[in-house]
């Protein structure tokens, strides 16, 4: 039976990721976070089959521990301060969990198993102001946020320990990935969420920042087959990880009211105050690396995507009626 260490379990990925190796017939531990309200809502349906593993990306010694506990085949280090525009207002705290934890999490896994393979959740953040379309693996990173400049250094330090150490290192740069257990501080879900609980007369208004940012959005359940995949490889690579399609946040918010019963013109309000102070306007992978070595391709479409989300945000909404 292969071992799995995942940070971040109880987040999105996190979660379709324990499911997916649960099926493989992986023993899966989680990192979790000591919080006085912890967070299961997404693993709740998980928590007799997975062990979790207390731990904190600051503190060295419990990554350590939680590494010796766990004695993973492969570590999936998923665990973020994930919120873009939060990074803005915490970019310290962003620094020292999305950057600097990744080095604490890759050293626990040198000092106490270095030959575990590891994985890293890269970000198309890192692409920025982007200097080519669509985004590749070769593609130049100039990152626009203090996450991104984040993720740039954790995905930097991960080829370091590649090539200082020959570990099993290697970085998934996925694009935008959402899905019914994303958090509601993302806008996807803000508008899906929004959307529900409009139509069944709970909300009167939904303010969004930019309408026409484009972003190259995919289905999580998908992207987590790719992360598995990666570490499946005879030698470590990286891998962009996208549908290859680009959409506007006006395209998101008008396939979910649409999908809703709603005219999104009549609810819709543009906000600066959820302008960014550096925006990226496009992001477009190319996932054709990954369709050619990992035989991968997404299976979700982008309006399948979406109502989904819908449909699962009206069921929660109704269910508290």
């Amino acid at each position: 039976m292969k071992r799995a260490l995942i940070t971040g379990i109880t987040g999105q990925d996190g979660s379709y990721l324990a499911e997916l190796l649960l099926k493989k017939g992986y023993k899966v531990f989680g990192l979790k976070r000591r919080t006085a309200t912890p967070n299961f809502q997404n693993i709740s349906h998980l928590i007799d089959d997975i062990e979790l593993i207390p731990g904190d990306l600051l503190d060295l010694a419990s990554l350590i521990h939680a590494v010796d506990i766990s004695n993973p085949d492969e570590v999936y280090h998923l665990a973020a301060q994930s919120f873009v525009g939060d990074s803005w207002t915490h970019p310290l705290y962003t620094g020292q969990v999305t950057a600097l934890g990744v080095t604490n999490m890759l050293e626990a896994v040198r000092t106490v198993k270095p030959d575990a393979r590891f994985y890293q959740a890269s970000s198309s953040e890192m692409f920025g102001r982007v200097l080519e379309t669509p985004q590749t693996e070769k593609t130049p990173f100039y990152p626009r946020s203090p996450y991104g400049v984040s993720k740039l250094y954790g995905h930097w330090i991960t080829v370091n320990y590649r090539e200082s150490y020959g570990m099993y290192t290697c970085s998934g740069i996925l694009f935008n990935h959402e899905s019914p257990r994303r958090g509601l501080e993302f806008v996807t879900r803000k508008i899906t969420d929004a959307a529900a609980n409009i139509k069944l007369g709970r909300q009167k208004e939904l303010r969004l920042g930019n309408l026409e940012a484009k972003r190259d959005w995919g289905y999580a359940g998908d992207y987590v087959k790719a992360m598995w995949l990666m570490l499946q490889q005879e030698k470590p690579e990286d891998f962009v990880i996208a549908t290859g399609e680009t959409h506007t946040v006006k395209e998101f918010v008008e396939i979910a009211f649409e999908h809703a019963g709603l005219n999104w013109k009549d609810y819709v309000i543009q906000d600066e105050k959820f302008m960014r102070p550096a925006e990226v306007d496009l992001l477009l992978g190319s996932p054709e690396k990954a369709k050619k070595q990992l035989q991968w391709s997404p299976e979700v479409s982008f309006n399948e995507l979406v109502k989904m989300m819908v449909d699962h945000d009206i069921e929660k909404v109704q269910s508290k009626i």
